[in-house]
């Protein structure tokens, strides 16, 4: 459910991220999105959670003052019980079959097949579609990203570094930019990510996925476990190789 409410006292974007962080840190809330021309703020909560707790959140910023407006139930959340399997994930799954067949299809016309290079091939393609279409919506991307990893959940800007980091990665894998480091730092990236994904799953948080930032409504599921398990163990392999 989400709940808009009036937040007065607000004059800039630091405000704005203050209320927001704050908020985001009451148990139950799964993500705050602050308009600070409206002055108001939505808070998508997963059980009803009551206006004086919410208001204790802001505690230590006095100057903002929370108080109820309306309640508006949000859009219900992809589930994987109400649409059929494939329809829920066909987006994903269709971007993993190009990206699959464009880079086995390369590979076809070579003598023998190079597990190496097809991997490296596979890592850009999937770093650049992926950074793509979090980079449509940027803000939208971050606040998603916010909801569940444990990153973003403390600072909503690791989902701005996050989008560009995937973009600069599919480069570095492009170029073959210091495959050492670029394969390091892909391990390092995508298994601090997985674990927000893992801790989500197992508390069965209804929550989106934002592995293709706001632009699908993809709910969250083994489906991102697998996507992050498989770039994990790419660079893990191709690391052990290059060592």
């Amino acid at each position: 459910m989400t709940h808009t409410y009036k937040i007065s006292g607000m004059t800039c974007g630091s405000c704005r991220e203050k209320v927001e962080k704050s908020l985001r840190n009451v148990a139950g809330v799964t993500n705050v999105k602050v308009d600070l021309t409206k002055g108001e703020a939505e808070i998508t909560m997963q059980r009803h959670i009551s206006t004086e707790v919410l208001k204790d959140a802001l505690k230590d910023h006095p100057h903002y003052q929370l108080s109820e407006k309306t309640h508006t139930m949000a859009p219900p959340m992809v589930d994987e019980e109400e649409k059929p399997w494939l329809e829920t994930y066909k987006p994903v799954l269709l971007i993993f079959a190009y990206i699959t067949g464009i880079t086995l299809l390369i590979q076809a016309f070579n003598q023998t097949f190079d597990w190496m290079q097809w991997m490296n091939h596979f890592m850009t393609s999937f770093f650049l579609t992926f950074s793509f279409f979090k980079l449509l919506n940027l803000p939208g991307f971050a606040d998603s990203y916010s909801t569940y990893d444990i990153i973003a959940k403390r600072w909503r800007g690791w989902g701005f570094v996050y989008a560009f980091t995937e973009l600069a990665l599919g480069v570095a894998y492009l170029i073959n930019f210091y495959p050492l480091f670029t394969n390091a730092l892909t391990l390092i990236l995508m298994s601090v990510s997985i674990i927000g994904v893992l801790q989500s799953i197992l508390n069965k948080r209804k929550i989106k996925c934002a592995c293709l930032g706001d632009v699908f409504n993809l709910p969250m599921s083994t489906i991102t476990v697998i996507e992050n398990a498989l770039m994990i163990s790419m660079s893990a392999v191709m690391l052990v190789a290059l060592v």
